[in-house]
């Protein structure tokens, strides 16, 4: 999933092949997301699975599976091999945060046990709260009538990496990312077979008892939850032992699973499990209203409603009826404040907040709300022009739309971004109601009742004699603040290190990074802005290669025999090169890069076929697992951790952290 956040996970494929007597060859990949936010993961294996004559059945060999009590069809992405002696069927939810934990326990199982001995099958299983699961997973199979499970899992990765941006905007934008034709894409998202299929899925899971994500079956064997490793193997092995039973006494490979599965249904049906719900976060957090936040209502409001929105984001637009109904209910009693998370992935959410945030400068509190308005009234058309016709509109200066684009209160919205990270209000929109938590844009219910909740809270604060313009700053008071940033003990960087910037710089960011993993390549304009922007700043290099990324660790040591050769600048130019093309990074491939930047040849061959920087990648990779960094990509600004590719202004604000602390 990576999973976020947090360190990130991926995936990595080899074509695998199978023939089923003569008819359809059908192309499987493989990958899985491990970990939760954001570290990244890939694995490469052969291996093959058959489809037969129904497409409701996959063999493997010429076993036919059309009787198994679980389904697996020619639709389901799928990792491992067909014939693998244990199959885990997956049930899972794109928007539930407990699938997304599980991503690193499956990472273990594959490396564990491999392709030749277990399998896993994805099944789609949104739940009904999730609000988004639904399009993601039809998103997802329309990725897989495309692309195949190599598309699939890809798409699965970004899909988990980015639970809070679930919207068809992203869907066309992560298919286009990992490779797939956009018009095939688009049509395949407007097919209803894809759809259908996601609704098969719900209804055949229901019949193996499967309600709530995650689930699993290990031939049959019921395993609920996020369940740590250990779980997990126990089931495995047990699986196991019986195969090799089944194998000694001459049961063909590929009906072992199945007849394994068959039995163990038979002697234990599932009973329903129910659905993991997000658990609800019943803290009051410290959520600051700063003298230039804009304000709608009473400041002596007895309910403050803190929300974190985006103009560009299509959810966002849809809550502002339930804030229209909240003031016609609560009047005088209720104030919302707003603050600017302008994601990164929407071009015109910067913009239009600055055209916001001008249009407060102005004329304050009145003037924003009619730019607010009027933003997402035109939320499609964002972009110069509208920029232009709201400043007309409104009587802003003319220059407006250049004002946007250059990002003047660039310093205002960075840091209210920076809040909602420390907050952990990543996403949009993002609510606290007097400190409270609401996520996302929910239906007037459920805020109309943490309202009424707080407002009760509220007016016995009044009854003990606090004022009511200071009922908020009270039960701030003792609210639950952000927590501490996270720091690690790093061994500092040597003059084998390769490096940017200030070479005295006294700010040094360590980045701990793979040339295989697609996280890693994400973050390069967010680190060239860092160093355009501040001049005290020194990052420097750690070869980070995963183990599961088959050419990781070689593109590692041809990287450093540039640096060896040529010093840091050409060691940088082969670092681009390696980022813009992660698919090609072959022995041959890396051979032809050298060339192009003029190495010497001999040397450069002679350091691969030798191994000469083996020991010196392996001590980076050492001096990252002393200091607990287990994901790429993962960065510590003078000690200060940041993990995954995070947006600049999380650096900004661990830069502020360490030059505070020099």
């Amino acid at each position: 999933m990576k999973l976020d956040a947090g360190p990130h996970h991926g995936t990595g494929m080899e074509k695998i092949k199978m023939m089923q007597k003569g008819t359809a060859i059908v192309g499987f990949f493989l990958s899985f997301v491990a970990g939760m936010f954001l570290m990244y993961g890939v694995e490469k294996y052969n291996g093959g699975i058959k489809v037969g004559k129904d497409d409701s059945a996959v063999a493997a060999g010429d076993a036919d599976h059309s009787d198994s009590p679980i389904k697996i069809g020619a639709d389901d992405a799928s990792w491992g091999n067909g014939d693998a002696l244990v199959t885990i069927i997956e049930a899972s939810d794109f928007e539930c945060p407990f699938c997304s934990r599980v991503g690193g326990t499956l990472k273990q199982i594959k490396d564990t046990y491999g392709p030749e001995k277990v399998r896993i099958v994805w099944k789609h299983n949104p739940l009904p709260f999730h609000k988004n699961a639904g399009p993601a997973h039809t998103a997802s199979q329309a990725a897989f009538a495309v692309g195949g499970s190599e598309a699939f899992w890809k798409f699965h990765d970004l899909a988990f990496a980015n639970q809070k941006a679930l919207t068809e905007e992203n869907y066309k934008k992560w298919a286009k990312e990992i490779g797939l034709d956009a018009a095939k894409f688009e049509a395949a998202l407007k097919d209803p077979k894809n759809a259908a299929k996601v609704q098969k899925d719900l209804a055949e899971n229901k019949t193996i008892g499967i309600t709530g994500t995650p689930a699993f079956r290990i031939n049959g064997v019921v395993l609920s939850g996020a369940q740590p490793f250990e779980r997990f193997k126990t089931a495995i092995d047990e699986q196991l032992k019986k195969a090799d039973e089944l194998v000694k006494a001459g049961t063909a490979k590929s009906q072992i699973s199945l007849k394994l599965t068959k039995e163990n249904f038979a002697a234990a049906p599932a009973a329903p499990e129910k659905a993991q719900a997000p658990a609800e976060d019943t803290a009051t957090w410290r959520v600051p209203v700063l003298k230039d936040d804009p304000i709608k209502g009473n400041k002596d409001a007895l309910v403050t409603i803190v929300e974190w929105s985006d103009f560009q984001c299509p959810f966002c637009s849809r809550v502002n009826p339930t804030m229209v109904k909240l003031f016609e209910k609560y009047g005088d009693d209720l104030r919302v404040v707003w603050k600017d998370n302008a994601l990164p992935f929407h071009n015109e959410a910067k913009p239009a907040a600055n055209i916001a945030r001008l249009a407060y400068e102005k004329g304050g509190d009145k003037l924003f709300w009619k730019a607010h308005d009027l933003l997402f009234e035109k939320q499609k058309e964002l972009g110069a022009d509208t920029y232009a016709a709201i400043a007309k509109e409104l009587g802003l200066p003319a220059d407006a739309p250049k004002l946007a684009a250059a990002n003047k209160y660039a310093e205002k919205i960075d840091a209210s971004m920076e809040l909602a990270g420390d907050l952990n209000a990543r996403g949009t929109p993002h609510f606290f109601v007097n400190g409270r938590r609401l996520s996302g844009a929910q239906p007037f219910e459920k805020f109309d009742a943490l309202v009424t909740e707080q407002l009760a809270a509220a007016k016995k604060l009044l009854a003990t004699g606090v004022a009511r313009d200071k009922v908020y700053d009270e039960l701030m008071k003792t609210a639950k603040g952000p927590a501490a940033p996270e720091k690690k003990d790093v061994a500092e960087p040597t003059n084998d290190n390769p490096y940017k910037g200030n070479k005295n710089g006294k700010i040094v960011i360590q980045e701990f990074s793979d040339f295989e993993c697609p996280y890693c390549s994400r973050v390069k304009p967010t680190l060239t802005q860092i160093l355009a922007e501040n001049s005290d700043v020194k990052v420097v290099w750690r070869h980070m290669p995963l183990p599961f990324h088959k050419n990781a660790k070689l593109a590692s040591e041809a990287a450093h025999e540039a640096f060896i050769q040529k010093g840091n600048d050409v060691f940088w130019k082969f670092h681009d090169k390696l980022f813009e093309n992660q698919k090609a990074m072959t022995r041959e491939d890396l051979d032809k890069y050298a060339k192009e930047f003029g190495l010497d040849m001999t040397k450069f061959k002679k350091a691969l076929d030798e191994g000469k920087h083996t020991k010196f990648v392996e001590a980076d990779m050492e001096v990252a697992s002393k200091a607990g960094v287990r994901g790429t990509p993962a960065f510590t600004v003078n000690g200060y951790f940041i993990s995954g590719a995070q947006p600049i202004t999380e650096f900004n604000k661990m830069i502020k952290l360490a030059k505070s602390s020099k």
